[in-house]
């Protein structure tokens, strides 16, 4: 069985704590690797030696580190392959959609090679007799991001790439479910010029988590999780003096108008509901079809394309449509949910219960639901279930639609399909929640935006890549110069007000 490593100063270090956490294989159920779970001794030691590394870093010129994330671009597209297939093997996603991981956290990458442009500040000459005033935009020190199992190779890229093209160092704490893309591109790093230190990869669980949280070197944090542990990490980060962005759960509701494309919107429906068994904090787990008559056209067309969804495991082709969810409780949790809600009165439309897959039925594998008239009372519909199960809620009235979306604690995606300009952009303007698609399911805005959630989907003023990412990895430093012009006028002892 492979022993994975930390990934320390350009080199792969074994852990000392004795610790291990198991690595699956979600097809088959087997464990492939172990990964060692970080002390705190080990993540301090990791931390200095990257506090140790950073002034370097930061004193090198924007445009030279956005060389090292040029050729990192390079390396990235040359291992595409190689990198998807580590993603799927312990994470259990489609061939396909692993090299979607990839990509969209490749295109951050690339937005980062702008750094020189994103990094400037302003500047005012005669502010005054003889004054300059100018901002700086510096870089905080360390900074980490704790990542989850979801996008084990996008949203460590999310982070770590504007944080180093800011001039910072990065601890990356991915997660200890499938961590060897994360490995890997750290790897990729060094390979494309980083200096030794400036990415530190350090496995672990809660212990190393709190290292992180509790250490003084560390001047920000980047989250991204279920929004129990974001609101945990927001809180312990905040409290001890640290700028923090933290992204938690979603309930995402797509609402289909009567005059939508109904073709359209349900294959825009399976696609965003079951893509990568549901794993997604963008995923629609909610429809909601206003009018009973689009209800009923809606159900019509959703049942025969979920029941031709292709379940399997990643090697079986690029045709299997998504794979296993990735751990045996995750397994347990979203079948728990299922039965709530056909306790609960949910009308169980597609049942998926009863899905064996011949050959790996000790894989993590979840057949695909759909419920119909789920109210807002039930588990299902409050609850992040995280697995391909699909509900919709009937609205009599685009007021009631809208209601469902805005009154839900959680406000990270949202989408419309429709093809009346007014009633989308009316849904656009009103809506309170951070990301929306009109026409669009999953509106996950490219790297050059920012990605964010409201609500409880998100923790901090901040969201993630685009221009916040620069704003969130340095502070604004402003100059105020005067320089000698014959002037002599004594000393002033207040504010004067400037000519």
């Amino acid at each position: 069985m492979q022993e994975l490593t930390h990934y320390i100063n350009g080199a792969h270090v074994k852990g000392t704590s004795g610790r291990f956490a198991d690595v699956f294989n979600p097809a088959t159920g087997e464990v492939q690797a172990r990964a060692p779970l970080a002390s705190t001794a080990e993540m301090d030691d990791a931390i200095a030696k990257a506090a140790a590394a950073q002034p370097a870093w930061a004193a090198t010129n924007p445009q030279k580190r956005g060389r090292v994330l040029m050729e990192m671009v390079r390396l990235i597209n040359r291992d595409m392959d190689k990198l998807a297939e580590a993603l799927s093997r312990e994470h259990g996603k489609t061939l396909p959609d692993a090299k979607g991981d990839v990509q969209r956290g490749l295109e951050v990458v690339e937005f980062c090679i702008g750094a020189p442009h994103l990094l400037k500040g302003d500047y005012t000459d005669g502010a005054g007799p003889g004054i300059d005033m100018y901002s700086m935009r510096q870089a905080l020190g360390v900074v980490a991001g704790i990542t989850p199992f979801n996008f084990p190779a996008m949203i460590p890229m999310w982070k770590f790439a504007p944080a180093i093209a800011c001039g910072n160092a990065f601890i990356l704490k991915p997660s200890e479910r499938d961590p060897s893309v994360p490995l890997m591109l750290a790897e990729l790093m060094t390979e494309a010029g980083l200096p030794d230190g400036i990415l530190q990869v350090v496995n672990g669980d809660k212990e190393a988590v709190d290292a992180i949280l509790d250490n003084d070197t560390i001047q920000a944090v980047g989250f991204v999780g279920s929004t129990p542990i974001a609101q945990y990490i927001y809180s312990r980060s905040t409290a001890n003096g640290k700028r923090c962005q933290c992204f938690g759960g979603a309930k995402n509701h797509m609402i289909i108008m009567p005059d939508a494309d109904m073709d359209q919107a349900a294959d825009a429906l399976v696609g965003a509901g079951f893509g990568a068994a549901g794993e997604r904090c963008m995923a629609i787990s909610v429809a909601v079809p206003v009018g009973e008559e689009t209800a009923d056209k809606l159900i019509e067309k959703l049942v025969p394309r979920i029941e031709k969804l292709k379940v399997g495991p990643y090697t079986a082709g690029n045709d299997v449509d998504y794979g296993p969810v990735v751990t045996a409780a995750a397994k347990a949790n979203i079948e728990r949910l299922v039965q709530t809600g056909v306790d609960q009165g949910a009308e169980l439309v597609v049942d998926g219960r009863n899905f064996n897959l011949q050959g790996y039925e000790d894989g993590f594998f979840v057949g695909p639901h759909l419920f119909d008239r789920v109210t807002t009372d039930m588990d299902i519909y409050k609850t992040e279930i995280f697995g391909p199960v699909l509900s919709q809620v009937r609205a009599e009235t685009y007021e009631e639609a809208l209601g469902y979306a805005m009154d839900h604690e959680y406000g990270n995606g949202t989408a419309i399909f429709t093809r009346d300009g007014d009633t989308a952009r009316d849904f656009a303007s009103r809506i309170n929640i951070g990301m929306v698609g009109v026409n669009v399911p999953i509106p996950v805005p490219l790297a050059y935006h920012t990605f964010g959630g409201w609500k409880k989907s998100g923790f901090g003023d901040l969201n993630q890549h685009g221009p916040d990412a620069f704003r969130f990895y340095t502070r604004t430093k402003t100059v105020t110069a005067r320089w000698p012009s014959g002037l002599k006028e004594g000393g002033e002892f207040h504010f004067k007000q400037m000519d």
